[in-house]
């Protein structure tokens, strides 16, 4: 039946009060750490979803530094994990600083075992609905920009411009470098419009060679060509009542810019080797990481066509320009691939994170993704180092976090940074930024940030 009882585990360097927990708590299975190091080994072993931590560790058992150090250790490894702290009777300042650091709660010796037992209760009732939450979220899928992580205020205005646009039927031309996140954004757009339950049809232009690109979009008819064996339908034609992402729209070839022209004008396609015309209602969203106002300068890319594709244009910030976003990236990708291989990887040593937030990220997103994933593999700790990443921390100068130090337009830039270096915990970010919980809580209302 113990494999039935859920683990607790409890850090006390007190044999006497091992035993009497270990009685009081007969309905979990508990297990025993007496110092920091051994805490943290059995953190890592079973990841229990509440620990009481006794404070007052050896070699610090009269003081609370190495408690507290153990508490902040532990958030950091499982920042889900309810810590509950046991202190002394006269030792209130420690339990509210512990409270501050993120614990769940604290009890005071000596103990009510009643009290305990109740407390331990709500914080697994606690953990099991935030799981839940969790799985739930992960599931449903109902995002309409799932794939899209941010806490830049310029992204965040990207998204309130995508919400706006998706329920009109307006062509959409999105802009920005590779890896940015288009087609992420594309997506969104077809998700939030009147089309969602339609065909979300991407095609890249740049990925087809000129002599198929034809055929691809439009289509043809049986005998149009050596090969063609049997009516096909296009892309245009089968994304009829969807939404066709046209990605690299840029490189599309000029004799092909004149027929998309004219789809767009006329709403009408005639396939390759037909001579009817076949009416398509379909939501056109294109992308390219080109100068188009100067390709049209060159003459390489048609100023009309230029015209019908942005009735609503989006310019996508680089993941440099975006503060706060590298590291919430980071984060975010190394959850999904530690996962996914099957390794117990649990963050970034500081270093890593200083070397994240420097680098410039030519290739935006994907290239995070990429050397993420290579550095979940290669790792040998179970933290990253700037090392597994690639990166030179060597000239890394850290931005300050402290918001009195910085300037007002800097405040959301700190914020950000903020709370992605804490992994979204109020407590530690307020820790970071020199500033009370109450006091951050004010400062996202004002500036908007939930």
């Amino acid at each position: 039946m113990s494999d039935a009882k859920q683990k607790i585990l409890l850090v006390e360097d007190d044999p006497g009060l091992q035993k009497q927990l270990k009685w009081s708590l007969a309905d979990y299975e508990l297990v025993i750490a007496a110092d920091r190091d051994s805490a943290i080994a059995q953190l890592r072993r079973h990841e229990p979803p509440v620990v009481l931590l006794d404070l007052g560790l050896p070699p610090d058992a009269d003081g609370a530094t190495e408690g507290l150090a153990a508490l902040q250790q532990i958030l950091s490894l499982a920042p889900s994990t309810k810590v509950i702290v046991v202190t002394g009777n006269l030792d209130r300042s420690n339990a509210v600083k512990a409270i501050h650091l993120g614990a769940y709660d604290f009890f005071q010796k000596p103990f009510d075992p009643d009290v305990l037992a109740l407390m331990i209760a709500r914080a697994l009732h606690v953990h099991a609905l935030e799981t839940e939450n969790r799985l739930l979220a992960a599931k449903q899928g109902g995002s309409a920009l799932q794939g899209l992580i941010t806490s830049s205020e310029p992204m965040l205005k990207i998204c309130r411009t995508v919400e706006k646009v998706a329920p009109a039927n307006a062509t959409v031309l999105l802009l920005g470098e590779s890896g940015t996140g288009k087609e992420v954004l594309a997506r969104g757009v077809h998700e939030l419009s009147p089309r969602a339950g339609k065909r979300f049809v991407a095609i890249n232009c740049a990925a087809i060679p000129d002599t198929l690109l034809e055929s691809e979009l439009f289509g043809y008819e049986k005998g149009a060509f050596t090969g063609a064996a049997k009516q096909t339908i296009g892309r245009i034609e089968y994304a009829n009542e969807g939404t066709l992402f046209l990605d690299e729209i840029g490189d599309l070839p000029m004799p092909l810019q004149a027929k998309l022209l004219r789809f767009l004008q006329e709403r009408v396609i005639e396939r390759l080797g037909g001579r009817g015309e076949i009416p398509v209602d379909v939501r056109v969203v294109c992308a390219t990481h080109r100068d188009l106002a100067g390709m049209i300068r060159e003459g390489s890319f048609r100023e009309d066509l230029f015209y019908r594709l942005s009735e609503i244009s989006v310019k996508i910030p680089p993941l440099r320009e975006r503060p706060g976003d590298a590291v919430l990236l980071a984060q975010a990708f190394l959850e999904r691939y530690a996962r996914e291989l099957g390794r117990n990887i649990r963050g970034f040593t500081a270093d890593a994170l200083g070397a994240l937030e420097a680098h410039a990220w030519p290739g935006n997103v994907r290239e995070m993704e990429n050397l993420i994933k290579r550095a979940t593999i290669m790792a040998d700790g179970n933290q990253i180092t700037a090392a597994d990443l690639g990166l030179d921390a060597r000239h890394v100068e850290p931005e300050p976090f402290n918001l009195r130090q910085a300037r007002e337009h800097a405040e959301r830039h700190a914020v950000s940074r903020a709370l992605a270096h804490s992994d979204g915990n109020i407590a530690q970010a307020a820790e970071l930024l020199g500033i009370t919980r109450p006091t951050l809580y004010d400062l996202m209302a004002k500036i908007g940030m939930k």
